[in-house]
């Protein structure tokens, strides 16, 4: 009997810390038992356990002494992903004089940060905080008592990633060197395709039927779990994740006719839909650090500071500064205004908007709102610019 196969397009993949973590896992397995394993079950940071299979397994030297490596082929699924294929690999060595710690290192092709802004440290690998918990958390499950008597130094490499990082923005956000370790659930969804497209499309379309008269559209898991603490009550159905396409979820919203729609979401992304964007893939659109300093001028925020905004790479940095010079409320207070006017202007008269801000933990920073909607008989019918179903990205 054949194998069922996946629809084409819809395939899920893995991410980058995930594998690294299923690496880092096998290697200290290594050490446990004296043999790296041939496949390995990891935890994902979304609470699933994975099997990945495992190459080039070895272990070397004797007592303290003693290493192993571990490799694991990331496997994008169908998304058209920079770093599929990419060889993520983790040696790990005992550190006697550290008994309990875990320390994570950068190596070969893991990118180096230089720049403030990306909550890392400058100067570390660019090993996002979600898979260096997850990558510490395999390691302390699978060494178990072996942490009783030494640390371990988990080495992430890939030996691609100095190729797969020209493909990206990465040294326009001062990482150099190499790619980013990233995901915050584990896996990979094919947020570039127009499966996906047609997955927010119905989403809403869900939404519509529940009787609530509301979406609840945000860019990812977080800032979902984030807009059900503060909308509580509602159906299920009423929140879709919208990734980066506002385009085709608000089109779709207007034509269904749901009058109220919140969008939740970071700094980042609702910088790119206050500037006019309705596509907020990072390759699609560069964020407008010159608006950000507009909104820090606003609130009062000093000359010098609001240069160094204009001029840094990513929304984060405004954020921290705004966070040290005791703003961080009232500057994402007119970034949520500011979405709430540059959306509204793109769909003038045909729903009320809410905008939800949490900070990078989950935590609310702000809301806006359009206030409640006045209905307009004259209203001409609502005909997209693109087809929220077509192959236009």
């Amino acid at each position: 009997m054949m194998e069922k196969t996946a629809k084409r397009g819809t395939r899920t993949g893995f991410t980058t810390g995930a594998c690294s973590a299923a690496a880092a896992r096998a290697a200290v397995l290594g050490l446990v038992d004296g043999e790296v394993p041939a496949e390995v079950d990891c935890d994902l940071p979304n609470g699933q356990r994975v099997r990945f299979a495992v190459t080039e397994p070895r272990c070397e030297g004797q007592g303290w002494a003693r290493c192993a490596h571990a490799v694991v082929i990331k496997d994008a699924g169908d998304d058209p992903d920079c770093t599929d294929k990419a060889w993520l690999t983790a040696d790990v060595a005992l550190r006697p004089e550290l008994p309990g710690q875990v320390l994570l290192l950068g190596g070969f092709g893991v990118g180096t940060v230089t720049l403030p802004g990306l909550g890392l440290a400058v100067g570390g690998p660019a090993i996002n905080p979600v898979p260096r918990q997850n990558i510490e958390a395999n390691v302390r499950t699978a060494a178990g008592a072996l942490l009783d008597e030494c640390g371990l130094a988990v080495t992430i490499s890939v030996p691609q990633g100095l190729d797969m990082a020209r493909k990206t923005l990465n040294a326009r956000l001062g990482i150099l060197g190499g790619i980013s370790i990233l995901g915050t659930t584990g896996i990979v969804r094919p947020y570039s395709t127009a499966a996906y497209r047609a997955s927010v499309v119905q989403g809403v379309e869900v939404a519509a039927t529940t009787g609530a008269g509301m979406v609840v559209l945000t860019t990812g898991g977080r800032t979902e779990k984030f807009a059900i603490a503060e909308r509580p009550g509602l159906p299920e159905a009423c929140f879709v994740q919208m990734g980066d396409f506002l385009r085709y979820a608000l089109d779709t919203s207007v034509k269904v006719g749901l009058k109220h729609i919140v969008i939740g979401g970071m700094v980042g992304k609702l910088t790119k839909i206050a500037q006019g964007e309705t596509i907020t893939h990072a390759n699609r659109a560069e964020v407008d650090t010159g608006l950000l300093a507009e909104l820090a001028a606003r609130i009062g925020a000093p000359p010098d500071e609001c240069a160094a905004i204009a001029a840094a790479e990513t929304a984060r940095f405004a954020s921290e500064r705004m966070t040290a010079l005791g703003l961080l409320e009232p500057f994402h207070q007119a970034l949520a205004e500011k979405v709430v006017e540059t959306v509204i202007g793109r769909y003038p008269g045909r729903f009320q908007l809410d905008v939800l801000v949490c900070d990078f933990d989950g935590h609310k920073i702000a809301e806006a709102s359009s206030g409640p909607l006045a209905e307009d008989p004259t209203l001409p019918a609502f005909e997209p610019e693109h087809d929220p179903a077509g192959e236009d990205d």
